[in-house]
């Protein structure tokens, strides 16, 4: 992890414009101009929050844990990514803690920025307020850190604004921090010392959850008038939902002055996930015995949660948790756990309640339009173990959600699963018949929602809904001179074949590899493709395919297969011809042995590698298939006998401690070698820079036109150069971007401007060997990005409907 030192408490200002696509270099270094976009694989992550502006039709944003925020583009029917301008040195403020947008004017909306509130990083939360729907933005940063991706992100809105008085702003912090005001539009804030609520809930890195949402009561304000918008009166009635077992509910009367605990308020020792007050003046709250998003379910006669209604004029409490649907069985849970809540703005009787995390068979998405007396489920339990769906799911448009698998339609269980990890779901204010929730994986609607009211046979049409998010963390890319265009390999999603850059692709499987973290092809027989990843027990942690991708074979694990075992896939690489297959898997304990081990048999069987320490990073070299290459430890390795034996290099010292990303040799030049490395915050001794090596690795130079990089790859050469044109993102003059090279390293034009950053792009990056210009950017949250030299026949389109700009 990178880290950068935040100091004290600032206030800085940074607008952004979002206008042109090519920016001069204050370093002076040349430029190109670029058309940015994404390979399309819809989705891929966590969805925590979605935030409809109640104001204006079609105003609608959604936040990710790690990758950024969205706004929905009606014209398009695809969602924009906010936070594209998000760079290298300041990568924590992709994940988003919360989003809100100003019921006053829309035009309004703010994004409270930081991935980790523990040692993940050392740069604190920042608060980014847009006054153009997140087409520009200013920033101040806060003198504590934010979790976008910690435990408990999808309990929320921490951030909200007073419905009444706009310049008004709430913020619940982590970590002991409390609730934070803002009076003047989120330019400064400070601590509401009054609020002294106990935060007795930690999550498991040992952090406070703290205030996890806020809900103001409009009735106790008054908007400013419409003529001179003068005397606006802040609303004074405040709900806060506090992540405590014992007293979680606060409240005051007086704007935020005075706070004490609601009087009555359930104590059955669960965490608030969210409340929503009706227009009717009833308070909903879901509660959960965990704070989500992967925890959650209970059983063995355990209670997991519940759904409370309070009647805020009589100040009586009822609960009107959904029954348990659920065939008898000794081990069925009593109750619940719930996340996503949601009412009706137009109908305060009409609620909807999301279990999380059942996991199994599935999530429960429960309607009532009583005011919670009564409940239907999307789906319901039949005879015999069966089940009876309300609804029909098109997952069309991300393909890859079934995992390649099938079930009967009566199964209990479905796939794709309604969900899980729905930690929120939102029905829209000016249509009551659309539904938008989110899940682990992606974004699902509803159209035709209140056809669960009808007993009439309809059924809910729930339909994937996230167009433009793309929303994977990225740990492989390969582009083969033939065949598909791109392959990838992706953390919690296996990974894809990327024959159409504009459509999303099916998952690879057989075998299924949850996080794949690697892939390799033999540079002079492209249809062979190997790529390895994280399983359990006895599951295969490499594929292989001998038709470039299309259909794939589980390969035998290079170790004594054992129960538990929870062995990584490592790297691997491939010979140039296809004879040989290296591949380093890492161990996940000390006690376990994992060496370097080579296969001549396309994985069938396998002997171990002499000479290279166990979890070494591997690459062979493009032209001479005997030739392989590893790294370790500030070492470098070369094998000449197909990876039997490796021999430490006397002469290549001075490299970096560790890589960010792979090494790699350059296609069509024997012993041809790129090695980079970032500067590391954690080693500040360790060597970091580029360095390249044209003797198999006995020696390396390292360039001294680049201060640091963290990935490199290689594309198609410049018209009229042979040398393969080459692609990092890297730090020249103290500019940290993409950047290219047509003459072998000696000089680098930048392609990226301002705009287009995209956080933490450390893994994995390479041109298209057969399109000059064309790279391909692994991001850690924002998807696959694929730019292509501006003008340019091969360019993104924009305003895609694909969500390719």
């Amino acid at each position: 992890m990178r880290k950068k030192v935040v100091g004290f408490i600032a206030i800085i200002a940074l607008v952004i414009s979002l206008g042109g696509n090519a920016v001069m270099a204050s370093s002076g270094t040349r430029m190109q101009s670029y058309d940015w976009g994404r390979v399309e694989t819809v989705g891929g992550g966590f969805i925590p929050g979605i935030i409809y502006n109640p104001s204006e039709k079609d105003l609608v944003y959604v936040r990710t844990d790690m990758g950024g925020a969205y706004r929905w583009n009606k014209q398009t029917n695809s969602w924009k990514q906010l936070l594209d301008w998000v760079g290298f040195d300041e990568w924590n403020m992709a994940g988003v803690e919360s989003l809100a947008t100003d019921p006053v004017d829309p035009n309004r909306v703010y994004i409270a920025a930081g991935t980790y509130s523990n040692d993940f990083t050392d740069q604190n939360g920042v608060m980014l307020r847009s006054t153009d729907k997140g087409e520009t933005w200013k920033k101040t940063i806060l003198p504590f850190k934010f979790g976008g991706n910690m435990p408990g992100r999808s309990m929320g809105e921490r951030l909200v604004i007073d419905p009444n008085n706009n310049s008004v702003l709430y913020f619940g912090a982590r970590n002991g921090n409390g609730l934070w005001r803002s009076t003047d539009y989120g330019a400064t804030w400070r601590k509401v010392t009054s609020f002294t609520a106990g935060q007795n809930v930690k999550e498991y890195y040992g952090g406070q959850v703290g205030p996890v949402w806020v809900t103001f009561d409009p009735s106790t304000g008054k908007k400013a008038d419409k003529k001179n918008k003068k005397n606006a009166q802040t609303t004074q009635t405040i709900y806060v939902g506090v992540a405590d077992t014992e007293k979680s509910i606060y409240k005051s009367t007086d704007g935020g002055v005075t706070w004490a605990p609601m009087e009555g308020q359930p104590n059955e020792g669960f965490v608030p996930h969210h409340g929503v007050l009706a227009s009717d003046g009833k308070l909903y709250i879901t509660y959960n015995s965990a704070i989500g998003p992967y925890d959650g379910a209970a059983g063995n006669g355990t209670k997991a949660g519940s759904v409370w209604k309070y009647d805020t004029i009589s100040g009586e409490w009822t609960n009107i948790s959904p029954a348990v649907i659920a065939p008898a069985d000794a081990n069925a849970v009593p109750s619940y756990p719930f996340g996503g809540l949601a009412v009706e703005p137009s109908n305060p009787n009409t609620i909807m309640v999301a279990t999380m995390n059942m996991w199994w068979p599935d999530e429960h998405i429960f309607r009532s339009t009583d005011g919670g007396a009564t409940w239907t489920s999307l789906w319901t339990m039949g005879e015999g173990w069966s089940r009876v769906n309300k609804y029909d799911l098109d997952y069309s448009k991300a393909p890859w959600l079934d995992w390649g698998k099938t079930f009967n339609p009566t199964d209990v269980e479905q796939n794709p699963k309604m969900g899980w990890m729905i930690g929120d779901l939102e029905i829209d204010p000016f249509n009551p018949d659309r539904l938008l929730y989110g899940t682990g994986a992606t974004l699902f609607a509803a159209d035709n929602l209140t056809a669960l009211d009808r007993d009439n046979g309809d059924k809910v049409k729930l339909s994937v809904y996230a167009q433009g998010i793309e929303e994977t963390a990225v740990l492989g890319l390969i582009s083969p001179p033939e065949g598909a265009h791109l392959m990838s390999s992706m953390g919690d999603i296996g990974g894809f074949r990327h024959e159409d850059l504009d459509t999303a692709p099916t998952m690879i499987t057989n075998p299924y590899i949850g996080t794949s973290t690697d892939l390799d092809y033999a540079e002079l027989n492209p249809k062979l493709v190997v790529r390895v990843g994280n399983a359990e027990n006895k599951d295969a942690r490499m594929g292989v395919s001998v038709d470039n991708g299309v259909t794939w074979t589980p390969a035998a694990n290079a170790w004594m297969d054992a129960d538990g075992d929870k062995t990584q896939g490592g790297t691997v690489a491939v010979g140039a011809n296809g004879s040989t297959i290296v591949w380093a898997p890492k161990s996940a304990s000390a006690d376990i042995s994992r060496p370097v081990s080579y296969s001549r048999n396309n994985g069938q069987t396998w002997s171990v590698s002499t000479g290279v320490p166990e979890g070494a990073m591997v690459s062979s070299d493009r032209v001479n298939p005997s030739k392989f290459y590893a790294y370790a430890n500030s070492a470098f390795y070369v094998s000449m006998d197909g990876g039997a034996t490796f021999v430490k290099s006397a002469k290549a010292v001075g490299l970096p401690s560790k890589l960010n990303s792979k090494f790699k040799a350059v296609p069509g030049g024997e012993g041809d070698i790129w090695l980079v490395a970032a500067k590391d915050n954690t080693n500040t001794e360790s060597a970091y820079g580029v360095f390249h090596s044209t003797d198999s690795g006995a020696t390396f130079t390292k360039l001294k036109n680049v201060q640091e990089a963290a990935m490199i790859g290689f594309g198609k050469a410049a018209p009229g150069k042979k040398y393969m044109a080459i692609y990092m993102n890297g730090r020249i003059n103290g500019k940290f971007g993409f950047y290219r090279s047509d003459d072998s390293g000696r000089s680098w034009i930048r392609i990226n401007d301002d705009l287009h950053q995209y956080a933490n792009a450390t893994q994995a990056i390479t041109g298209d060997p057969r399109v000059f210009g064309r790279v391909y950017i692994g991001t850690n949250g924002f998807g696959i990005v694929r730019g292509d030299i501006a003008d340019s026949k091969n360019k993104p389109e924009h305003g895609d409907p694909k969500g390719n700009k």
